[in-house]
C-alpha cells in the first residue's frame, strides 16, 4: 500500500496517507506509515542511519484517507508537537455524511468526550455527572456545509479540527446524528468504498527551522 510524498526537506516529511494503511502500529508484520517512511529515506539518503528517526506528529484513524506531517529529528518533532499543543497546526478535512446539514456559516462544535477501550469507541458525553471516573476531553472542532446532495439525503461538509482527540470527527458527527459515510462502528448504514467517507485535505503549520508557513493540499475534488 504506497504513501505519497508531497514535500520532504531535512527535518520533515508531508504525507498522503492511503485509505487502510495505519500511521502507526504495534505490530511487527503491519506495514504503516512509520515504517514506509523509514524504508524511503534508507533508499534515497546514502547517509541514513540503519533506523532513521520518525516522530510522529498527529494520526489518522486507519480508515481515513489524507496528510500528514513528519519529523525527522527529536527537535524537531517538539517543535511541531508544541504547535499542535497551541492549536497553531490547521488541520482541515472534508467529510461526506448521511442526511441534510444546512449550515452555510463555520459553526463551532463541542462536546466531552472519552474513549471507551472495551469497544475502542469514542463516546460523547451527554451528562457530565454520570461519567465520573473516566477521562473526559474537551472536544471542539468547526464545521460548515460545502455541498447538500439532497436526492441521496447526505451532505459534505469542510471541519477545521480545533482539538485532536480519538475519533473525534467519527464520534462527533454521530452524535449529532450525521454518521459519515461507510462508518458503521459510528452507525452508518450506508457502504463507502474506500473505508469511510473521511479525508483530511488540507494542513497548515510554521516550518520549525525557516519560521515560514507551510500550507500544503490533496484535490479530493470527487467529494464535490
Amino acid at each position: 500500500m504506497p504513501i505519497t510524498i508531497l514535500y520532504e526537506d531535512r527535518w520533515i516529511i508531508v504525507a498522503q496517507k492511503p485509505a487502510g494503511l495505519a500511521t502507526q502500529t504495534a505490530k511487527v508484520s503491519e506495514p504503516d506509515c512509520i515504517s514506509l517512511l523509514k524504508e524511503h529515506i534508507r533508499k534515497t539518503d546514502p547517509g541514513a542511519k540503519s533506523e532513521p528517526y520518525i516522530g510522529v506528529i498527529h494520526r489518522l484513524d486507519q480508515p481515513v484517507e489524507g496528510l500528514l506531517v513528519f519529523a525527522k529529528d527529536k527537535k524537531t518533532a517538539a517543535s511541531l508537537s508544541d504547535q499542535v499543543r497551541s492549536d497553531l497546526m490547521n488541520k482541515y478535512y472534508l467529510a461526506l455524511v448521511e442526511g441534510i446539514v444546512n449550515c452555510p456559516q463555520e459553526t463551532t462544535l463541542t462536546n466531552y468526550i472519552y474513549k471507551d477501550p472495551k469497544i475502542s469507541k469514542a463516546v460523547i458525553a451527554d451528562d457530565k455527572e454520570k461519567t465520573a471516573g473516566v477521562d473526559l476531553r474537551e472536544a471542539s472542532l468547526i464545521y460548515k456545509t460545502e455541498k447538500i446532495l439532497e436526492s441521496e439525503n447526505k451532505t459534505i461538509l469542510s471541519i477545521r479540527l480545533i482539538t485532536g482527540r480519538f475519533h473525534q470527527i467519527r464520534a462527533q458527527m454521530a452524535h449529532m446524528g450525521h454518521p459519515i459515510v461507510g462508518d458503521r462502528k459510528y452507525g452508518s448504514s450506508q457502504p463507502y468504498p474506500k473505508g469511510i467517507a473521511l479525508v483530511a485535505n488540507r494542513l497548515e503549520f510554521i516550518h520549525p527551522r525557516s519560521g515560514e508557513k507551510v500550507e500544503k493540499a490533496v484535490d479530493f475534488s470527487f467529494f464535490l
